[in-house]
């Protein structure tokens, strides 16, 4: 128990990120925002790869990239259009965008194997 105290003490706490200050201009911003913000609603909770594959779909003028896409939806965490929320599946955690008016979707757990082995 002692031990555990120290090491609770000992951890260093996480950096402050600054907040994030886009280099786009803000009327393209708005539209990309709105458009990420829609798709999510749409089809959330989604996971990075999946926002990635929706916007791929829609053909957003203006997002250069994928990590251009991250970037966004760390700023509309931070601007709170969008949460994240963390879905253990097993021993895995898998993190999901939302709206903040959206209750999230949990993904049923994976039956284990040895249910069906007998």
């Amino acid at each position: 128990m002692f031990a555990t105290a120290i090491r609770c003490i000992a951890k260093k706490p996480k950096p402050k990120l600054k907040p994030i200050e886009l280099k786009t201009p803000p009327e393209q911003t708005q539209t990309i925002t709105r458009v990420l913000f829609d798709i999510v609603k749409e089809h959330g909770p989604l996971t990075i790869s999946e926002t990635w594959e929706h916007v791929k779909d829609v053909g957003l003028r203006g997002l250069t990239s994928k990590r251009h896409m991250k970037i966004l939806l760390r700023w509309m965490r931070e601007r709170q259009k969008l949460r994240l929320v963390c879905n253990h599946v097993g021993p895995h955690k898998q993190f999901l965008y939302t709206t903040w008016f959206t209750n999230p979707k949990i993904m049923p757990q994976p039956k284990s194997r040895t249910d069906s082995s007998h």
